[in-house]
């Protein structure tokens, strides 16, 4: 029985198709919400600890309602992590040595939203059902080619603070064993290593932990406690807004969508680009001197500026400083002001911050009532290369 995505998911789905490699990654990310135009479709300083994140305090009958073991199927049995190209926290871990444990197994990257706000979730079992046979292995398998780096994922999950076992899984061969299409996913394995609940996209975490629960009970586990880990992200872990109108917007030429300077979105070579004279909601464009590449914008001098009209209560861009890593600065705008009380965990209220390292950074959180708003970005040095819009 394959789980399938309900309406309330937030979820970033991949399809592979020949190209570069013999693998060209193109993501599209479904948000249910989203009007037709939008229909195609995360780091913060985190001072808490991760017990602290949240609270398992919630009752299980405010999910369950129905026999956790209604939840559970068959879908076959585990396919091995021989494809990793490597393993962050932990010595290599095979199939054959989680038997005997209830095992979750959680595609995600580390620079998609979708990911970073299951997080908590996470962590939170991690830590609550460590002691009763069960182990989470997270499999990174990366969406932008930084990604790949080691180095990359090793400061993520530092500052992230994953403590479990993270197999990098570069090339897509643990991906393409399970058959996977999204991030986040979840694939609960029972102790003898068959595949019993599926889950893609966010939300049902609830099901999810019943599920843990009921096998950890299978395999002899007593003494659980029932009540549910919580949703008490924070920072740019925090559940989405309820007001999300906005889609997620690549920025390099591969999927870029709803470009709107007067000028063609040129592909590898320098251009100079100007505002356009209206930006429609959802719409975004470049000005200045830009070279856009399959996945990014790199900017080519300073000021080299980006705009988008959105509606959503988050905003989030992923970038990376220059190719030689020096940090880039920048300010943003709210409708041509300082965002003031509405910046987000990488942005001042004044609008300034600056491009480290590479990572999705949060730039506007909304503190009052959504409503469509107009974003820039004004990067003071040159060499910053932007990637992808996110809302939340």
């Amino acid at each position: 029985m394959m789980r399938s995505v309900s309406p309330g998911d937030r979820i970033c789905r991949l399809l592979l198709t020949a190209a570069i490699l013999g693998v060209v990654i193109v993501p599209i990310v479904a948000v249910t919400s989203l009007p037709a135009e939008g229909s195609f479709v995360t780091p913060q300083n985190i001072d808490d600890t991760v017990s602290g994140k949240f609270s398992p305090r919630i009752p299980a009958v405010l999910t369950a309602g129905a026999d956790p073991r209604l939840l559970l199927a068959d879908d076959g049995p585990m396919p091995g992590f021989n494809g990793g190209v490597g393993w962050l926290n932990s010595a290599p871990v095979s199939g054959q040595a989680l038997r005997g444990k209830v095992v979750l197994v959680n595609f995600w990257t580390y620079t998609c939203i979708n990911s970073l706000r299951a997080l908590p979730y996470v962590q939170g079992w991690a830590t609550k059902y460590q002691g009763s046979g069960f182990v989470v292995i997270g499999v990174h398998t990366p969406e932008f080619s930084f990604e790949k780096q080691q180095t990359n994922v090793e400061a993520a999950l530092r500052d992230l603070r994953i403590s479990y076992p993270v197999v990098m899984d570069s090339n897509y061969r643990i991906w393409r064993a399970f058959g996977n299409q999204y991030w986040p996913a979840f694939y609960i394995v029972d102790a003898k290593g068959r595949i019993r609940y599926e889950h893609f996209g966010e939300g049902a975490y609830g099901d999810s932990e019943l599920a843990i629960q009921e096998l950890l009970t299978e395999n002899g586990a007593t003494n659980l406690d029932r009540n549910l880990v919580s949703d008490s992200g924070h920072g740019i872990e925090a559940p989405p807004g309820d007001d999300e109108g906005s889609p997620e917007s690549y920025i390099g030429y591969r999927l870029a969508e709803r470009f709107s300077s007067p000028e063609r979105l040129d592909h590898d070579r320098q251009r100079i680009y100007g505002p356009p004279a209206v930006l429609r909601l959802n719409h975004w464009a470049l000005i200045g001197s830009w070279n856009v590449n399959a996945e990014s914008a790199v900017s080519q001098a300073p000021s080299g500026r980006v705009v988008f009209r959105f509606h959503s209560r988050d905003l989030h861009l992923v970038m990376a400083p220059t190719k030689d890593g020096k940090p880039v600065r920048f300010r943003v705008t709210l409708d041509g002001a300082a965002p003031g009380a509405d910046c987000g965990t990488d942005s001042a209220p004044d609008g300034r911050g600056e491009v480290r390292e590479p990572r999705l950074y949060q730039l506007i959180r909304q503190k009052g009532p959504v409503k469509d708003r107009t974003f820039e970005i004004d990067f003071i040095d040159p060499g910053v290369q932007a990637f992808d819009f996110t809302f939340g």
